[in-house]
């Protein structure tokens, strides 16, 4: 196998942060009240809540208490079968409130990690499907870190779960261009602000899966002779052939409306495999050599046509499992929590993080730990 090389940007130290969290029995009930559900509607919720492999979840409109008062005050029972909650003005304005907070936390964690001054980072890489806001993250991240006011700014915005993986190609490329760059890269969803009303069957998944949560890594060229966590050899991603309306991510008058498809799990078992094992072969790899598998958790069925298509063990996945049960889908935030505990583990060789969003578009990520 050949991965190592001086050239390649390290990963110096990841960070991540959420709200206070529910259960997701009381998610269930919250939800349900929402969605103007018979008693047969109301079976198939508690069926799609207690199948999709979660524990507890985060959200910014729970207060410290994990009480359900500001959750159920921003939304408020449905008046009628036509009321879909409060306007995605009123959304906007609460992701203002709190996306900042949450970001700065995970950024400082992965700062203090990585022993990199916050006046030594050259580009800041902000990431975001779940709100809008100018003055943005950015600011709010350079004011509060005391980062430099001419640090090079970019923003990834509206490109979903795997937009993670776009950051910090853009990250691996600054690296590469300049070997003296030290890139923060922050992805913060509030995807709490989006829950749907009334009864939509693939927003009612979405309302079961989707949680808050910030994540935050900085990439660059290790000072002195410290090793950093990992090693990033490459990036990939692959439009998947006719899948473009399997999942889709727009703006409404309530909020941005996810749909995903039931023809997903079997869109990844036909490609994924045929994708990742040439990339993978370009660098010496074969599948049985990969030690660890990052895999965003969108859901339990799309965690388990990942492994059907690749033929891992169940145990592979255990990791991208753990994080959905205790976080919940946090959109793009969530492949840094799965990688950071992978980490933590002490995991040692060729690691492969692949995400999935919009697109239907697959991205892959090649570590070196």
């Amino acid at each position: 196998m050949i991965l190592s090389s001086n050239d390649n940007p390290v990963l110096l130290g990841i960070g991540t942060a959420t709200p206070p969290s529910l259960k997701q029995e009381q998610t269930l009930e919250f939800a349900a009240s929402v969605a103007c559900a018979t008693p047969r509607q109301q079976a198939w919720i508690e069926r799609v809540f207690h199948h999709c492999g979660i524990q507890t979840r985060g959200s910014v409109l729970v207060d410290e208490d994990h009480a359900l008062k500001t959750l159920q005050e921003f939304y408020p029972p449905p008046l009628n079968s036509t009321d879909k909650g409060p306007s995605t003005a009123n959304r906007m304005i609460r992701y203002a409130q709190h996306a900042p907070a949450l970001g700065i936390k995970a950024a400082s964690r992965a700062l203090a990690q990585s022993d990199i001054s916050p006046q030594a980072i050259t580009h800041l890489i902000t990431v975001s499907c779940t709100g809008f806001v100018a003055p943005g993250l950015d600011v709010s991240l350079i004011n509060s870190l005391d980062l430099k006011p001419d640090v090079t700014r970019l923003h990834v915005g509206f490109m979903g779960c795997h937009a993670a993986f776009n950051a910090l190609s853009a990250a691996h490329d600054a690296v590469m261009a300049d070997r003296n760059a030290k890139v923060l890269v922050c992805c913060v969803e509030l995807c709490s602000l989006h829950l749907a009303y009334g009864w939509k069957p693939e927003q009612i998944v979405a309302n079961a899966l989707f949680a808050d949560g910030a994540s935050a890594v900085v990439i660059g060229h290790p000072p002195h002779q410290k090793n950093g966590m990992g090693q990033l050899i490459d990036l990939t991603s692959l439009l998947l052939p006719d899948s473009q309306d399997a999942m889709a991510w727009r703006i409404g008058d309530h909020g941005f409306e996810m749909t995903l498809s039931q023809s997903i799990p079997d869109i990844i078992r036909r490609n994924l495999r045929s994708w990742c094992e040439p990339w993978l072969a370009q660098h010496s790899i074969g599948l049985e050599n990969v030690a660890g598998w990052a895999v965003h958790p969108g859901g339990p069925k799309i965690l388990s046509a990942v492994a059907d298509a690749l033929k891992l063990k169940p145990s592979a996945l255990s990791y991208s499992h753990d994080v959905l049960s205790r976080h919940g889908n946090m959109s793009s935030a969530t492949v840094l929590f799965v990688l950071e505990q992978m980490i933590a583990q002490g995991l040692r060789g060729p690691f492969v993080a692949i995400g999935l969003g919009p697109g239907l578009m697959a991205e892959g990520m090649l570590l070196k730990c």
